[in-house]
């Protein structure tokens, strides 16, 4: 009778016990993470099935409820507050998870290739300008760091390998030198906590980091289908966002940081699609973050000597210059004079995070007298062999710092460039050439290896163009 009775006992327990759930989050969410402030944000994970779920924020200590799916999945929105903390949040589904020192502030993600993955630390032989200068200044507890770790999949995961770190010298030194000194000038300038999300992995093309929907309207790009048994690579359309941003979408945040394009100098294609295969991977994106207004700030390729792909590369710069236009609430960092002929990674990291700050606190901020915007050009005009070049974004005008500007080439109906004398007049630049007594065209700094010379009088450089269709 005893042992029936303790049988008994065992078995109420155990049954008390599988009715309780076990709360699971994903890796974005954690102890240490940051809350985009003023908003609505999403918290997800599992339990058991058709369980309820309740979660507690400290900052209000407001309760929600949620219900589990018939798969354990549940998904919820909480109410963010101004930028503070540390807070808790706890989530309550028959069993206790508490998580700690969660902060309320401005959360960005930073996605592309090497030139943002690179680390302070560098590698290979590939350094990052004044590194240690940087890292002495790196512990900040009000600074918050996530590395997605590099994965591949044919469908997309539901978690990522990674965790958020609190700002020091050993953890900023391998994380992305654009992104981390993006979010340290950030967070000093704003004085609220800043998070920043890394996702990148280099050597990879666009179409890696869409999704299939996003890919659809391009028949020439191949993406997997149901139970592949291809192996997921990184180069295969897909692979990347199925692995590394498919963990993260929907994670509430201020806007996206990109720095791409190399990936896709190799494919002529691609080359002049790249535009396109841009707006239709931030349309989706932002879909995925459900607010089709999240800024979008990407940075312009490197220049360097190419070799054998060296005349598709100011062709990806006028794609990606178009992009601008064509993707509201997004904005290029123009890099034609910070390049190095040496690497296609240059060392000096310091200006692109600058320049991609000031496109995050002239537009997404709205801090009044910032200039962001480089001069675009806007059209020409042909009087004699004189060829008057006009742009955006010059309000005061233009410098080359006292320098000779250098970087114009002019061509008559031949279609033959040559180097042409370009001076500053007025809000102007006047291009000529003796060699071209009857010019029909302007180029600027369009090609693969060149030292752009020429700004506004704000100091951001004047973007590569050329008038001609040829």
């Amino acid at each position: 009778m005893v042992k029936f009775k303790i049988l008994w006992i065992a078995l109420t327990l155990s049954s008390i016990m599988n009715a309780s759930g076990k709360i699971k989050l994903p890796s974005i969410i954690g102890n240490d993470m940051v809350l985009q402030q003023l908003s609505n944000v999403p918290l997800w994970g599992e339990s058991n099935s058709n369980t309820i779920v309740k979660v507690t924020t400290s900052w209000n200590h407001k309760t929600y409820r949620t219900r589990s799916d018939a798969t354990g999945h549940w998904k919820i929105r909480i109410s963010t507050p101004e930028a503070g903390g540390p807070y808790k949040i706890t989530f309550d589904d028959g069993s206790v998870l508490t998580l700690k020192d969660i902060l309320i502030g401005e959360v960005w993600v930073c996605s592309g290739q090497s030139n943002i993955e690179i680390s302070l630390e560098g590698y290979g032989n590939t350094p990052i300008l004044h590194a240690n200068d940087i890292l002495m200044k790196a512990d900040n507890p009000d600074l918050r760091l996530f590395h997605v770790q590099r994965a591949v999949s044919n469908s997309p995961l539901a978690d990522c390998t990674g965790a958020w770190k609190i700002s020091t010298s050993e953890s900023a030194s391998t994380f992305s030198a654009v992104g981390f000194q993006f979010a340290q000038m950030l967070q000093h300038i704003l004085k609220v906590p800043v998070g920043i999300i890394e996702s990148a992995w280099g050597g990879t093309p666009i179409e890696a980091w869409m999704d299939k929907k996003s890919l659809q309207s391009f028949p020439y790009i191949h993406t997997p289908v149901p139970n592949d048994s291809t192996k997921p690579d990184r180069l295969r359309p897909t692979c990347l966002f199925n692995g590394m941003i498919a963990p993260i979408a929907g994670y509430g945040i201020k806007g996206f940081l990109w720095y791409q394009g190399n990936g896709n100098v190799t494919h002529p294609g691609h080359v002049y699609d790249y535009d396109k295969l841009m707006v239709a991977m931030v349309n989706e994106w932002r879909n995925l973050w459900k607010l089709d207004t999240l800024p979008f700030y990407y940075v312009q390729i490197a220049p360097w000597k190419y070799g054998k792909y060296r005349d598709s590369v100011p062709y990806l710069w006028a794609a990606q210059q178009r992009a601008q236009s064509e993707i509201p609430h997004s904005g290029m960092v123009v890099t034609v004079d910070i390049g190095s002929q040496y690497t296609v990674h240059p060392p000096d990291k310091t200006t692109v995070s600058k320049r991609l700050l000031y496109w995050a606190l002239g537009d997404a901020y709205q801090r009044k007298g910032i200039a962001f915007a480089s001069p675009v050009y806007k059209n020409m005009d042909i009087k004699g062999n004189v060829i008057t070049v006009t742009f955006t974004n010059t309000p005061h005008g233009f410098t080359s710092w006292d320098k000779r500007i250098s970087g114009f080439e002019i061509a008559g109906a031949d279609k033959i460039f040559y180097p042409a004398n370009a001076k500053i007049y007025r809000n102007s630049i006047e291009v000529e050439s003796d060699k071209v007594p009857d010019p029909v065209a302007v180029r600027y700094a369009f090609k693969d290896w060149v030292v752009g010379d020429l700004y506004n009088t704000e100091g951001l450089p004047v973007a590569p163009f050329r008038t001609d269709n040829w």
